[in-house]
């Protein structure tokens, strides 16, 4: 197979096989990458397994088994990982008709990565990408850290990415709903797959994610909590049929760049005061793009001229706006569209413990318009015992814009990785996380790499 980029090998890895051809040989069953040969992942059309000296991004960097690039913008600079994690990591895909993905040469949808570190917690952690991005862009974020506790990891690119998600599919909808399938599919792959390697199903499965994979883990948690024992929500997307969603919040930021809506509108929307420092960036690089594509997934039919078939050839006719959705109201959209929007709602339901984390200061996806939401409809189901939310003071939707405000900002990922500590806690050892509160900066320490659920003033819901 072709190497994604030609990258040569990096002189950490020791061997590769593909499935087809009889597999080499794995190391001894209590050795390095042991019974890496018995590794098949359950539904896959293609696997290729490598046993490699380090599943970090630090071991990682430079070699097909990762893709720094997709993983920009998501973490600050001066973020430390931890690195020196021997073990297998198994890359490929399922059966798809669509090919968004071009990782690995491929051209092909529903790829995944699953690792398996030569020295194991009993635990699996599960995740899918945010945005519209691939199965390598948390692997900073999220993998690094879970590898070296010890846990298995498994991430997919939700079976469709990119600007043009939206036209895989054949009904509006379709798109956004199999990146939940594909959770799920791939959750119960993995379980399998990590049986064949240790001998033993998972002891303990989490599910995680941020932004769209925050949305993931609350459906999968609301809809599957068998698969899982709990997760960590890290700033999830929040869809509802009626509203609030990523519809009714940012068609009036759409409508701002066109000089037709005030700061107020924005503030009734949900935005943050105090956040009108990040609207600039985020007018250009995520409002008007997130509403086209979105309108397009779920309302196609409101203006078939914009995106059309695809969001655009170059950076800037990606990122542009539909000048017709500076107008949009989804509320006054027939019955269909919200049927479209139905199809994938979260109901709060959760069936096992969760954290959430929310950035008063996210500029994409408006803590009032999103978490404050979804933390009230727990509680209107009764399940607000399973829950916990924090409200990280200083935190934005990305964490690599604290580079560039870094006395405004604080990075929500270690609150992420406290929360995640938290959890296991909870679930593992029956030691309830704190309570529901905001969290707060400390006035000194290294605000990149530390942050405690403590230090914090109690909040209500």
């Amino acid at each position: 197979m072709r190497l994604s980029r030609g990258v040569p090998l990096a002189a950490a890895l020791l061997a590769v096989t593909v499935t087809g051809p009889a597999p080499a040989a794995g190391a001894a069953d209590d050795g390095h990458c042991a019974r890496q040969e018995r590794v098949r992942v359950p539904g896959a059309e293609f696997q290729r397994s490598a046993c490699l000296a380090d599943l970090t991004t630090t071991g990682l960097a430079g070699t097909p088994y990762t893709d720094t690039a997709d993983q920009a913008g998501l973490t600050a600079k001066d973020t430390r990982s931890p690195s020196g994690v021997p073990g297998i990591q198994v890359d490929g895909y399922f059966p798809d008709t669509s090919g968004f993905n071009a990782t690995h040469g491929w051209h092909h949808d529903a790829q995944f990565v699953i690792r398996m570190p030569d020295h194991w917690n009993g635990g699996l952690v599960v995740t899918g990408a945010p945005g519209t991005r691939r199965q390598y862009a948390v692997d900073r974020a999220i993998s690094d850290q879970v590898l070296a506790l010890g846990y298995a990891y498994a991430a997919t690119d939700k079976g469709n990415n990119g600007a043009d998600f939206y036209r895989d599919g054949s009904r509006p909808g379709d798109a956004v709903a199999e990146w939940n399938e594909r959770t799920t599919q791939l959750t119960r792959a993995a379980r399998r797959a990590v049986a064949q390697r240790y001998g033993h199903a998972p002891r303990r499965t989490y599910m995680t994610g941020m932004s769209n994979g925050g949305y993931l883990t609350r459906w999968q948690l609301e809809n599957h909590p068998e698969l899982y024992d709990g997760g960590v929500d890290w700033e999830g997307a929040l869809w509802t049929a009626d509203g609030p969603n990523l519809l009714t919040s940012l068609p009036v930021t759409v409508a701002r760049a066109a000089g037709s809506a005030r700061d107020e509108d924005l503030y009734a929307a949900g935005f943050a005061r105090g956040s009108e420092f990040l609207w600039p960036y985020h007018e250009k690089a995520y409002w008007g793009l997130t509403q086209k594509v979105y309108r397009a997934e779920f309302d196609p039919s409101y203006d078939p001229g914009c995106p059309g078939p695809s969001a655009g050839g170059t950076v800037e006719q990606i990122l542009a706006p539909c000048a017709s959705d500076a107008t949009y109201d989804y509320s006054s959209r027939p019955a269909s569209v919200h049927r479209a929007v139905a199809r994938v709602a979260l109901t709060g339901r959760i069936g096992r413990p969760m954290i959430t984390l929310h950035g008063d200061l996210d500029a994409l996806l408006p803590q009032a318009a999103d978490s404050d939401v979804y933390a009230r409809m727990i509680d209107e189901r009764g399940r607000g015992g399973l829950h916990r939310y924090y409200t990280v003071l200083g935190g934005t939707h990305v964490d690599g814009l604290y580079d560039t405000y870094p006395d405004r900002l604080r990075p929500i990922l270690p609150c992420y990785r406290s929360a995640f500590d938290a959890l296991v806690g909870w679930v593992e050892r029956g030691t309830p996380p704190p309570s529901d509160r905001a969290v707060t900066r400390s006035a000194s320490g290294d605000v990149v790499n530390s942050c405690s659920l403590d230090d914090a003033a109690a909040r209500g819901r």
